[in-house]
């Protein structure tokens, strides 16, 4: 049993590296993919943003489905579904075909991801062993984004952009070929349970409604409002269902509230890093796809020490709270560093020092992930993880959106003052950069007001459940969900 635990968390990372790679591998690629298919400038956002519609929008559901029908029935789904739209990407011919595959993968990494989580937390309820765990899960995300853009570079440069989505296939075969006989099998709660099918149609109508706002300004008055009409309603809905499908209790706890809330912030800033820092330097500094993707590499392999090697252990000794502070400190740093970026930058003075300050990131993807789930029950799993996905694509969907609007205005204001383009450029990214860094000083303010660590002895997290540090604690845990299910409409 063991051993077949960790083999079940190699399936999950396995499968989680595809979906973060194939998240960020589109990126170096873009511009190549645009002469090929005919994209246009405008259509070209759409390669990201099919993507982001269908993750960020299916994640609660896809979740709570786990939890009704099973999560490795779900999980398994989703891959099946994730490598056939990535076959179909690959073989794209024209800009449709390409969006149309983006969506589907979307579907299918939202199956993956919603539940994986879930899985991970109920093989691993031991503090150190959970620990470690979710340093592994978190590595995939962190240094995942970043070897996606080496990878995309050298798959663009030395064969062609097809093979960026062909990569999956290997890699989610694999994940199939070990998920069936390893992960844990569980009936889930049954469809009895209540699937609560209008609130996940106004959910994911919602979320679709709320990131087609962010991502295409040409529609946002009427797409803001329809998403506020139709989140709203999920709410109403969500507090008088006999079997809802987000409880309102799981917003109880100020834990879980606060880590996702702060989550939205500190995704948005780390992604939107990634994207823009890859296009200032094929833009300004004129590096090809191959060169961009070597550039980031420093950053994968100082997030992979760090999460894998350190993280684990910092957080068993200080909590989660102490080591996502320190982390964010560092990604602040790396951002606040590029405020400062010139339009001739040299690599080791002016890029390098970003890239070490980076593993920065994994510190904070595996502390914020124990936060955000602190509180989740064993039957809420599932619902827990969609959630804490969820604010994660929000938070790539809103940061992506914003900082690249505020960017190209930028760099649109200076070119029609009579800038050269590469100062004009790069004066917008610096405009993204600052705000990115504001964000993250607001995220680390949050996180010292509004967070408790699990993981530190003593003390309650306003009456919720915490980490399962024995059989005292279980019984507290116990009480504790028993009188919140009490009193949930």
């Amino acid at each position: 049993m063991q051993k077949n635990k960790w083999l079940a968390l190699a399936v999950i990372a396995a499968g989680t590296l595809m979906v973060i790679l194939d998240g960020s591998i589109v990126t170096v690629a873009m511009p190549v993919m645009q002469g090929d298919l005919g994209f246009t400038p405008e259509g070209l956002t759409w390669v990201v943003n099919a993507y982001l519609i269908a993750f960020g929008s299916l994640l609660l559901l896809a979740g709570r489905l786990g939890d009704l029908l099973g999560r490795k029935r779900v999980l398994i789904a989703g891959t099946l579904v994730f490598v056939a739209a990535s076959v179909l990407a690959g073989l794209s011919v024209n800009a449709g075909m390409l969006v149309a595959a983006r969506f589907l993968q979307g579907v299918g990494g939202a199956m993956f991801s919603a539940v994986s989580l879930g899985i991970l937390i109920t093989l691993f309820p031991a503090p150190r062993e959970r620990a470690t765990a979710i340093g592994v899960f978190s590595f995939t995300g962190a240094a995942g984004a970043s070897i996606g853009q080496v990878l995309g570079g050298v798959l663009t440069d030395l064969l062609s952009w097809h093979w960026i989505f062909l990569i999956n296939v290997p890699i989610g075969l694999a994940t199939l070929a070990l998920a069936v006989p390893y992960l844990p099998s569980d009936r889930g709660l049954g469809l009895r349970a209540g699937a609560d099918v209008l609130g996940g149609l106004l959910v994911t109508a919602g979320l679709m409604a709320a990131i087609y706002a962010v991502v295409e300004p040409s529609y946002r008055p009427l797409t803001a409002g329809a998403a506020a009409v139709l989140l709203g309603g999920f709410v109403a809905r969500q507090a008088t269902a006999r079997t809802p499908l987000v409880p309102l209790r799981i917003f109880r706890s100020r834990q879980v509230s606060a880590a996702n809330g702060l989550q939205v912030l500190l995704i948005g800033a780390m992604f939107s890093f990634q994207i823009l820092i890859a296009l200032y330097m094929q833009r300004v500094l004129g590096y090809t796809a191959l060169q961009t993707g070597l550039a980031m590499l420093p950053a994968a392999l100082a997030i992979a020490v760090v999460s894998l090697g350190v993280s684990a252990r910092l957080i068993a000794r200080l909590g989660e709270k102490a080591v996502l502070i320190a982390g964010l400190t560092m990604l602040a740093a790396a951002l606040a560093w590029l405020t400062r970026l010139p339009a001739d930058a040299r690599y080791t003075s002016d890029l390098l020092p970003v890239m070490v300050l980076i593993a920065g990131g994994g510190l904070v993807l595996p502390a914020i992930t124990g936060l955000g789930m602190s509180g989740a029950r064993p039957d809420d799993a599932g619902l827990a993880s969609g959630l804490f996905n969820t604010t994660q694509q929000l938070g790539m969907a809103i940061g992506v959106a914003a900082l690249s609007t505020l960017a190209a205005h930028r760099t649109g204001t200076l070119l029609a003052a009579g800038t050269a383009e590469p100062s004009a450029l790069t004066a917008g990214y610096r405009l993204a950069f600052t705000v990115g860094a504001v964000l993250l000083v607001v995220s680390i303010a949050g996180a010292a007001l509004l967070l408790r660590s699990p993981r530190r002895a003593g003390g309650t997290d306003d009456g919720d459940s915490q980490q399962y540090h024995g059989d005292t604690t279980d019984r507290l845990t116990d009480r504790v969900d028993d009188r919140l299910a009490h009193h949930t409409p």
